[in-house]
């Protein structure tokens, strides 16, 4: 595997290594001693998740306040996403800042996002399974969104604006500048 940290090097990106003949393929897709060391701590995952989604569903961006904030290692077993992590710790020199990554069934990449980063992704594809560890149960009392289409992020979705599909939940979300009242009180996400 590699491990490959992004320009927010606390996101890295994760080529796992793919061996195929005529048979089909065979790829260790998580190992948790180099994916330690790649990220420089341990991280329990205690959840994984699927979800199957068709061409512009555009799911996030969400995170989870303390003390349920999530880490989470994406991958996409069918089809293609544009996957998105937004940095929302207010004390980071990066916040605000985004990382993308096309992750498919072709090029198998993971990506991990650690606590303290807004996750979101569309799907480019006809339909596309994605798949996701968590270190952190759901909590509805500390779920909480940001805007997809917030002009301070000034995300590219790769798809036009008419062709997104979005929840109720998700079309609602505040932009960056009204989440203040989450990090107004220093909030940890590493606790």
């Amino acid at each position: 595997m590699q491990f490959i940290k992004q320009p927010i090097p606390e996101v890295v990106l994760i080529k796992p290594q793919v061996h195929g003949d005529h048979r089909g393929y065979f790829s260790e897709t998580f190992r948790q001693d180099k994916f330690e060391e790649a990220v420089g701590y341990r991280v329990h995952f205690c959840q994984d998740n699927e979800s199957k989604s068709t061409k512009g569903v555009l799911r996030g961006l969400h995170f989870q306040l303390p003390p349920y904030a999530q880490s989470k290692l994406v991958r996409v077993i069918e089809g293609e996403v544009l996957d998105v992590a937004v940095d929302i710790r207010a004390s980071s020199p990066t916040f605000g800042q985004v990382v993308t990554a096309i992750l498919n069934d072709e090029n198998k990449h993971q990506l991990f996002i650690p606590r303290g980063f807004a996750h979101g992704f569309v799907v480019l594809s006809e339909t596309a399974i994605f798949a996701y560890k968590v270190d952190n149960y759901y909590s509805p009392e500390c779920d909480r969104g940001l805007a997809y289409n917030d002009p301070a992020l000034n995300i590219d979705w790769m798809l036009l604006a008419e062709e997104l599909k979005l929840s109720d939940k998700d079309q609602k979300q505040p932009g960056l500048v009204d989440l203040a009242s989450c990090f107004e009180y220093g909030i940890n996400y590493y606790d």
